[in-house]
């Protein structure tokens, strides 16, 4: 199917009136929605911060982090004036994903500052000019801090799209659908909506009747009971994995400053053999990829003696 076809078909499996589809969608998430804190805020900042770590943590778990990072530095300036260790060190405390995300909102904090006397800039557009924020990041922050953002097509959006519209398994489909039944002038509110019933409503397990989703009078997969959807990717599992063990050398070189390689080696891996599956040539690889990240300063390439090779946080 091409592009074309694949928006004629979006448009078409929408209602011919897509008002009573958007009034009930908004009443029902304005009645009873997850309370999530970021939700009563329009600070970009604050906003900025849950978008990134909602990325790859559930947001239940975000809360907690989001509230202890605000605490700590609870505007630009501030994360600006932090050390980038401090900053990376939390979110590896807190679990929450790639250690890289943690630097690119201590340096999007200093250009708010530097180049932007302050102020966040509002647009989708001009949000992406910010380090580390790409197009979704950059409409979510414009849709709940500035009422000014498009769509929001996410993986629940577009698995609600799916199921209730007969909207084709297509990127440009599913914007095209998205954008034409998002009201104008109500970013804020719609995109909170819509991803609030893919979140507890529209889930890969639907659970229409027992959420009281709003959209069963006019969903297809209601009526014909295929609650089939695109495929969703699955998280990687984080026990054992690269992520993990980054993690883990970014906390033990902020604990430790500087450590020779064998001496790193055992204090984050109790089966680590410096010759060995996991030894100097696997913990090479890891501390080149978090150099690569300017995170970490690495001198050596794993291969050679451990105790000629130090690895320390980069300031």
């Amino acid at each position: 199917m091409t592009n074309t076809e694949a928006s004629q078909s979006s448009s078409s499996s929408l209602p011919d009136n897509c008002e009573p589809v958007r009034d009930a969608l908004i009443a029902w998430y304005e009645d009873d929605h997850r309370d999530f804190p970021w939700r009563w805020t329009e600070d970009p900042y604050e906003i900025l911060i849950s978008e990134v770590m909602s990325q790859q943590t559930q947001l239940g778990r975000v809360v907690e982090a989001w509230e202890e990072f605000l605490e700590r530095w609870p505007s630009t300036a501030d994360l600006a004036a932090a050390d980038r260790a401090d900053v990376v060190g939390f979110w590896t405390g807190h679990s929450l994903g790639y250690n890289n995300r943690a630097k690119y909102l201590h340096e999007a904090a200093a250009q708010i500052e530097t180049e932007y006397d302050g102020t966040f800039p509002e647009t989708p557009d001009e949000l992406q000019e910010l380090m580390g924020v790409g197009p979704y990041t950059a409409n979510a922050v414009a849709s709940f801090a500035f009422n000014n953002g498009d769509a929001v097509v996410d993986t629940n959006v577009k698995r609600v799209l799916y199921r209730a519209f007969d909207v084709p398994d297509d990127d440009a489909a599913f914007e095209d659908a998205a954008t034409e039944l998002m009201p104008d002038g109500r970013s804020r509110v719609w995109n909170n909506a819509i991803m609030e019933l893919g979140g507890v409503a529209c889930e890969q397990t639907p659970s229409c009747d027992e959420a009281g989703c709003p959209w069963r009078e006019w969903c297809s997969a209601y009526a014909s009971g295929d609650f089939t959807a695109p495929d969703v990717p699955t998280q990687p599992s984080f026990e054992g994995s690269r992520r993990q063990f980054r993690g883990r050398i970014i906390s033990t070189l902020k604990e430790y400053d500087e450590l020779e390689l064998d001496t790193l080696g055992h204090r984050i891996r109790v089966d680590y053999t410096p010759d060995g599956e996991y030894g100097r040539e696997w913990l090479g690889g890891l501390l080149s990829d978090l150099e690569d990240d300017e995170l970490v300063e690495f001198d050596g390439d794993g291969d050679g003696d451990g105790e000629d090779t130090v690895a320390r946080l980069r300031r």
